[in-house]
């Protein structure tokens, strides 16, 4: 049996569907009701907690507030969900013995890393830089990770970290960039260096489940495969659309018959070579196939992604939009 929390997120529902479709045990456990979990309850809660591990072997914890909230809920409501809620899980999951504990994290966590000064290369973002959590979401996430790094020294649980690039399907969470540029336009833009397809998300987090008891402890980005190198980097801040069109001729006919732009600067750049190397993972979903899909005429999305939708951060927004002021 695995347990996903978070079920009746963007995620978890993405890998219930792959779960159940593929004939493997799974239950989901979520505050919300959906079709995908098949337990209502808080993962702060011991009780609930210990009653959903029963008969698990690997544990997906999706669960937690996400950088959209940072606007409207507390800091103690970002403590309980993605710190407390992880210890709880944790510790049950080392009484329970399961083998596998697969943690959800975030490229957020990196944090001031991600933005280098003025007139400075663009940031080559692995593993090995340090983070530096600029607000609340970041912060909590980082705690949650030492807490999981921290179980498998103490307890020995197997323990793989997965800090994700953004694969939510709604607008950017910069106004101007939901502005400036259509949302399939921005999207296939930061396959370049900062999204991913959560087809290719959700195939990392099993193929973590399967490595974590020969890995023990791991900590991975999980992103598309960019295609830049660290010789782009400079280049990459001040003209990306020299850089990006020099590599794919292809792409400029592709974005101009759909009156789409490039980025013109490029701050940061995800890595994904460790996580590719120690879980046996490929993304597929990258910008390659994107302009592929384009040149068909197909959508650039995996069916799982169009499958499972925008979901929202903030019901009732009077604009319409996923997230809230501030």
């Amino acid at each position: 049996m695995i347990l996903v929390t978070g079920s009746s997120g963007h995620l978890g529902e993405a890998l219930m569907r792959t779960l159940r479709e593929r004939g493997m045990p799974a239950r989901g456990v979520d505050l919300l009701p959906s079709p995908y979990t098949d337990a209502t309850g808080s993962i702060t809660d011991p009780e609930f907690v210990c009653a959903a591990m029963a008969g698990v072997r690997a544990v997906l914890h999706t669960a937690g507030l996400h950088k959209p909230h940072v606007g409207t809920h507390a800091a103690r409501a970002f403590v309980d969900a993605n710190i407390i809620g992880t210890l709880t899980l944790l510790e049950a999951a080392t009484d329970a013995a399961v083998g596998a504990f697969v943690l959800t994290s975030t490229t957020s966590a990196f944090g001031a890393a991600l933005t280098p000064a003025a007139g400075e290369p663009a940031a080559w973002i692995t593993e090995d830089v340090a983070a530096v959590p600029r607000n609340i979401y970041g912060t909590t996430k980082a705690s949650a990770e030492s807490l999981a790094e921290l179980a498998h020294r103490r307890d020995g649980l197997p323990v793989v970290v997965l800090r994700t690039s953004r694969f939510f399907p709604e607008g950017d969470d910069d106004p101007v960039k939901r502005t400036a540029y259509a949302r399939e336009n921005a999207q296939v833009n930061e396959l370049l260096y900062r999204r991913a397809d959560i087809a290719d998300i959700v195939e990392a987090h099993l193929a973590a489940a399967r490595r974590a008891p020969a890995l023990g402890f791991g900590r991975y980005i999980v992103s598309a495969t960019t295609p830049f190198t660290p010789e782009d980097l400079g280049a990459l801040r001040h003209d990306a659309a020299t850089v990006v069109t020099r590599r794919y001729p292809a792409a400029a006919p592709l974005y101009a018959a759909r009156g789409w732009r490039l980025f013109p600067s490029i701050d940061r750049v995800y890595v994904n070579a460790r996580a590719r190397s120690a879980l046996g993972w490929e993304p597929v979903h990258g910008f390659a196939h994107a302009l592929a899909c384009l040149a068909d005429g197909r959508d650039f999305r995996s069916p799982l992604s169009l499958a499972v939708g925008a979901k929202g951060y903030h019901p009732g927004r009077a604009d319409g939009g996923p997230y809230a002021p501030g």
